[in-house]
């Protein structure tokens, strides 16, 4: 199966203490690790700068190392080596060199088709990373639309404190693929948020078109960012400093 380009929506919905809500169109990639060289175009490129591309240390190690060997030794050291199907990167290509990636997922499937574990690669602006590795205690697949938590141990906002639990669910809807994760305090949902996209071929007129229709997209995620912190600030949301980040690298 053939790598896709998605374009959909991020948005953003803040229910308390203030209520605050952003939805950006953005476009983002699903990658098939196991055939990511043939993926490339005129127009995207493996390792190398262009138009968008997609980028071995952006993941994974780290290291520029492929990243489909770095999530076959987190799935078997995880007792998930029944995981060993295709696996599909989420996430937002390079734009003429510059990403900046708030959270890639990584679908992790058996060889009979059935998704078996997802992993969310988190990253901050401090230049730090988590990932939460979600699946079954007993290996069993994920249902479409089923929801998976997690106990958050990462800073990721200055206006969110490192608590609370994360509520992950993974659709296909109407041909799109939706990606949600919901966070809440002990007092109920705090933060909703989701990624949704329609999947199309990843040729280089479809990567042309995206990008000259947003032209700024890798850069504006970060700007909107520190755009919607500091409108968050001027509000008198509480503001949590920066605590020492997990001594391990993955949650499960």
């Amino acid at each position: 199966m053939a790598s896709e380009l998605l374009c959909g929506t991020v948005m953003h919905q803040r229910l308390r203490p203030v209520a605050h809500r952003f939805a950006y169109r953005v476009f983002f990639l699903r990658l098939n690790l196991a055939t990511l060289e043939a993926a490339e175009n005129r127009l995207f490129s493996l390792n190398r700068f262009n138009l968008a591309s997609f980028h071995f240390r952006d993941h994974g190690e780290r290291d520029g190392s492929h990243p489909l060997e770095w999530i076959r030794a987190v799935l078997e050291r995880e007792g998930l080596g029944a995981a060993d199907g295709e696996v599909w990167l989420h996430c937002f290509p390079r734009v003429l060199g510059y990403v900046f990636n708030p959270v890639s997922f990584w679908f992790c499937h058996s060889r009979d088709g059935a998704l078996r574990a997802v992993l969310a690669e988190v990253n901050n602006t401090f230049g730090e990373r988590h990932c939460y590795l979600l699946a079954h205690p007993d290996g069993r697949a994920i249902d479409d639309g089923q929801v998976l938590g997690a106990r958050k141990v990462f800073h990721v906002s200055p206006f969110l404190p490192v608590s609370g639990t994360y509520s992950f669910r993974f659709r296909v809807a109407a041909g799109a693929r939706i990606s949600r994760i919901d966070y809440r305090d002990a007092d109920g949902p705090v933060l909703l948020t989701s990624v949704s996209g329609v999947p199309q071929p990843l040729t280089a007129s479809r990567v042309l078109r995206a990008v000259a229709a947003r032209p700024l997209m890798t850069l504006g995620v970060m700007a909107r960012i520190h755009w919607h912190a500091l409108r968050l600030w001027a509000r008198r949301v509480p503001f949590f400093h920066k605590p020492t980040p997990p001594l391990e690298d993955l949650t499960r």
